[in-house]
C-alpha cells in the first residue's frame, strides 16, 4: 500500500488539463455574450442595478463590464483589457471582448482534438503581427495641411465614436462641440482640461460648450446678492485663504484676567481679517475665488465694495481656472500684484436649469473648455457624458496619430481575407489556426448585422466577394440593410484603434489558452471568529 500524500491544505480545489483549459474559455464566451448586443450603431443597451438599488444604463463596453461582479479568475482577464482598451484610446471596448471571445470559440475545437496550446499561442501572436502590418500599411493619413480637410476628418471619427450611443441622433450637434473642445487644448491633450457640468432639465440640444471655465455657484453668505454679477476684463484673485473669523475656543487657549485684553484678542483678530481684505481690495482684484470658506463679514465687505467672491470652490475647477485665466493660486495676500492674478474678457453669473453657474469667457491664453451638458433624466445624462468621453478620446487619438481607417467592420473582412491568403501558404498547423483567427475576425461584421436584424450570412458572403475582388474598404451599411464603401461613406476611426483592440484581444486569448491548472486555496478563517472556539467567551471554561 502505497502512503497517501496530503499536498495541498484540505477543501483546495485543483482542476487542470484539457477539461480546464475548455471551462475557462466558456466562461470567456458568457463574458463576451454580455456585450455581444451592444456592438454598432443599432446596439442594444444594459440595464444594470448595483446593490445599493441604483440603476446605470450603458452601451459602452467598458462600464458594463466594470459593473459586473465577475469572479471566474480567467474572464477577468476580459474585464481588463475591456479597461485598458478604455484608458488607451477610449473607443471599441466592445470589439475588443468581443474579438477576445471569439478567437477562443474559434481554437475551441482544436483544443478538443488535442491540438497543443502552445502551437495555437504561436499561430495567433504570429497572425497578430501580420494584421498590424497590414492596418499600418492600408490605413489613410489625414492632411494636417488644410485646416477645414483636418477639422471634417476629425468631426467624422467623433461621429463614429458617437453612432453607436445614446446619442447618435444627435451626433452633427455634437460631433462639432467635441472638436471644438479638443482644438481648445494645447499640444498634449489633457483630458481633465475638458470640464463636464450635467445640469437636469432642458434638452440635449441646450448642451452648451463653454470656451473657458464654467462652474456651479458655491455656497454663499448674506450679503452676496448685492455683489454684482457681471465684469468686463476683472482682475481675478486666486486664493487658499480662508477669510472668515475662528470661533475662539477651537483654537487655543488664552489666559486672560481682565476683560479688556480679551477685547484687545478679539480686537487684533478682526484687525487680521480686515488687513487681509484691504491687501484684496488695494490689488484691484474685482473677482475673488477661495479653495477655503469666504465668510459672511468678507462676503458683506466686497460687496459694498462691488466685488465678486466665491468660497470653497473645488480644486479641479480652481485648476482649470488657471489653464484659462493665467495667475496662480496664492496663499497669502501680501503678494498680490498683477503677474499673480488672472484675467478674463468677461464673466457672468448665469442661470441653467435649476443652478446658478459662474462663466469665465474670452479668456487670453485658454487652454480649458467647459461642456455644460443638459438632459432629462440622471441616468441619460451620465451615458451622455460616457459617450462624449468616447468621442472625445477618439478624437484626440486622431490627433495624435493621424492615421485611418474605415469602421463598420470594412477593415476586420479585409485583414480576415488577408490572413486567409497568407494561410494557405504555410504548411502545417498553423494553416488552419491561422485561418481560425481570420474567422473569428468576421465577429464584428457579423454581429453589427445581427444586432441591426439583417441576414448576417447574405451580407457576410456579399463582403467576401467584394473584398476578394479588391474592394478593401467595403463594410457592413447599417443605413440601408446592404454593403457600402465605408470609407467613401465616412465612417472612420483612427487605425490606432484596431491596432490596439486586435493586440489586446490576441493578448488575452494567449493568456487564456497557457493557463492549465487553477488551484483555488480554501477560503482562510470562514466560519470561527477569530479562532475562538464557539460558545466561549471572557475567560470561561470550556
Amino acid at each position: 500500500m502505497q502512503p497517501q500524500i496530503i499536498l495541498l491544505k484540505e477543501g483546495t480545489e485543483s482542476s487542470q488539463g484539457k477539461s480546464q483549459l475548455i471551462s475557462n474559455i466558456n466562461a470567456c464566451q458568457a463574458i463576451a455574450d454580455c456585450v455581444r448586443t451592444t456592438l454598432g450603431p443599432r446596439g442594444s443597451d444594459k440595464l444594470i442595478v448595483n446593490n445599493n438599488g441604483n440603476a446605470t444604463i450603458s452601451n459602452d463596453g467598458a462600464t458594463i463590464m466594470k459593473m459586473l461582479d465577475v469572479v471566474h479568475p480567467a474572464a477577468r482577464t476580459l474585464v481588463d483589457i475591456a479597461k485598458s482598451q478604455d484608458a488607451e484610446v477610449g473607443d471599441g471596448t466592445t470589439s475588443v471582448v468581443l474579438l477576445a471571445g471569439e478567437l477562443l470559440r474559434q481554437v475551441k475545437p482544436y483544443i478538443e482534438e488535442g491540438v497543443h496550446s502552445q502551437v495555437t499561442i504561436k499561430a495567433y501572436r504570429k497572425a497578430t503581427n501580420l494584421c498590424i502590418e497590414k492596418i499600418n500599411e492600408i490605413a489613410v493619413t489625414i492632411g494636417k495641411t488644410n485646416e477645414a480637410e483636418y477639422r471634417a476628418s476629425l468631426e467624422k471619427c467623433a461621429a463614429t465614436a458617437m453612432s453607436s450611443k445614446l446619442i447618435h441622433g444627435q451626433k452633427d450637434f455634437f460631433k462639432k462641440m467635441v472638436v471644438d473642445a479638443v482644438l481648445m487644448l494645447d499640444t498634449l491633450l489633457p483630458l481633465d482640461m475638458i470640464g463636464i457640468k450635467k445640469v437636469p432639465g432642458g434638452g440635449l440640444e441646450d448642451t452648451l460648450l463653454v470656451q473657458g471655465v464654467a462652474f456651479k455657484k458655491t455656497f454663499s453668505y448674506a450679503g452676496f446678492e448685492m455683489q454684482p454679477k457681471s465684469y468686463d476684463n476683472p482682475k481675478i484673485a486666486l486664493l487658499n485663504i480662508e477669510l472668515e473669523l475662528k470661533a475662539e475656543r477651537d483654537n487655543a487657549e488664552v489666559r486672560v484676567a481682565n476683560v479688556a485684553e480679551y477685547q484687545k484678542i478679539v480686537d487684533a483678530e478682526w484687525g487680521i481679517l480686515y488687513d487681509k481684505l484691504d491687501k484684496i481690495h488695494q490689488s484691484g482684484a474685482k473677482i475673488v475665488l477661495s479653495k477655503l470658506p469666504i465668510g459672511d463679514v468678507a462676503t458683506q465687505y466686497f460687496s459694498d465694495r462691488d466685488m465678486f467672491c466665491a468660497g470653497r470652490v473645488p480644486e479641479e475647477d480652481l485648476k482649470r481656472t488657471i489653464k484659462a485665466c493665467g495667475g496662480s493660486v496664492l496663499t497669502t495676500v501680501g503678494d498680490l500684484k498683477d503677474s499673480t492674478m488672472g484675467t478674463c474678457e468677461r464673466f457672468e453669473e448665469k442661470q441653467i436649469g435649476s443652478d446658478r453657474f459662474n462663466f469665465f469667457t474670452g479668456c487670453p491664453h485658454a487652454k480649458t473648455c467647459t461642456v455644460v451638458l443638459r438632459g432629462g433624466a440622471e441616468q441619460f445624462m451620465d451615458e451622455t457624458e460616457r459617450s462624449l468621453h468616447d468621442a472625445i478620446m477618439i478624437v484626440r487619438r486622431a490627433m495624435k496619430n493621424d492615421a485611418i481607417v474605415a469602421g463598420g467592420g470594412a477593415i476586420e473582412m479585409e485583414l480576415s481575407k488577408y490572413l486567409r491568403d497568407v494561410s494557405r501558404t504555410i504548411a502545417g498547423k498553423e494553416q488552419l489556426l491561422i485561418g481560425a483567427y481570420a474567422k473569428a475576425l468576421e465577429v464584428i461584421p457579423r454581429q453589427l448585422c445581427d444586432n441591426a436584424g439583417f441576414d448576417s450570412t447574405n451580407i457576410l458572403n456579399k463582403l467576401r466577394q467584394k473584398h476578394a475582388q479588391g474592394h478593401k474598404w467595403y463594410g457592413v451599411d447599417i443605413m440601408n440593410e446592404d454593403i457600402a464603401d465605408n470609407f467613401h461613406e465616412c465612417v472612420w476611426e483612427p487605425s490606432l484603434v484596431k491596432i490596439n483592440a486586435l493586440t489586446a484581444a490576441s493578448e488575452a486569448a494567449c493568456l487564456i489558452l497557457s493557463v492549465d491548472e487553477t488551484v483555488k486555496n480554501p477560503k482562510s478563517g470562514g466560519g470561527d471568529m477569530g479562532g475562538m472556539p464557539a460558545g466561549r467567551g471572557r475567560g470561561r471554561p470550556m
